[in-house]
């Protein structure tokens, strides 16, 4: 996959200080990743790029919203996110990113491409289960929440009193007899 050159950051000229850059993210960017579970995207990040005389600290900020469907009533909804993460890029002899928060690139590298840390950023902080805020608070109308509705079993105790047999009445009664 050939990087976007958007989220490539030249280090070489910078300065060792704090330097702030500041993306908008929107639908091409995840399907340049070919994923395909949002419907629509509007996310900011901002990176924060501190950079020391041996290493690089990035910080990570993303906030915004994704569209996605309800897992129950296949409703299209607005989830917001925020998520927030910390990386070391250090130099090495060879590429190495095996750590969650540790990158290592070679000497002589100048530039350092984040797409992949802010997909999986956006991509994480979206709650495995998704359930459109309607449905919690039951001002949603939809035809498949009635559905499931008149679908479901009724509740145990309902149940239980339609089909008790008056011959175990009597058998209860040695129960409480005692």
């Amino acid at each position: 996959m050939k990087p976007l050159k958007e989220f490539t950051i030249p280090f070489v000229g910078l300065k060792i200080a704090k330097h702030h850059f500041e993306y908008k993210i929107e639908q091409a960017f995840f399907e340049y990743f070919e994923y395909g579970e949002f419907n629509n995207v509007n996310i900011n990040v901002n990176v924060e790029l501190e950079k020391k005389t041996t290493l690089l600290e990035l910080h990570f900020k993303v906030s915004g919203w994704v569209n996605v469907n309800c897992d129950l009533t296949n409703e299209p909804y607005n989830q917001t996110i925020e998520n927030e993460f910390d990386l070391v890029v250090n130099f090495g002899d060879e590429y190495n990113d095996e750590h969650i928060d540790i990158l290592i690139i070679p000497h002589g590298t100048y530039e350092i491409n984040i797409q992949q840390y802010i997909y999986e950023l956006v991509v994480l902080a979206v709650p495995t289960k998704r359930v459109h805020p309607g449905v919690e608070d039951g001002t949603l109308n939809s035809d498949i929440l009635k559905k499931l509705e008149e679908l479901s079993p009724k509740l145990k105790e309902d149940k239980e009193k339609e089909d008790i047999d008056p011959r175990w009445n009597t058998l209860k009664k040695l129960l409480t007899d005692k």
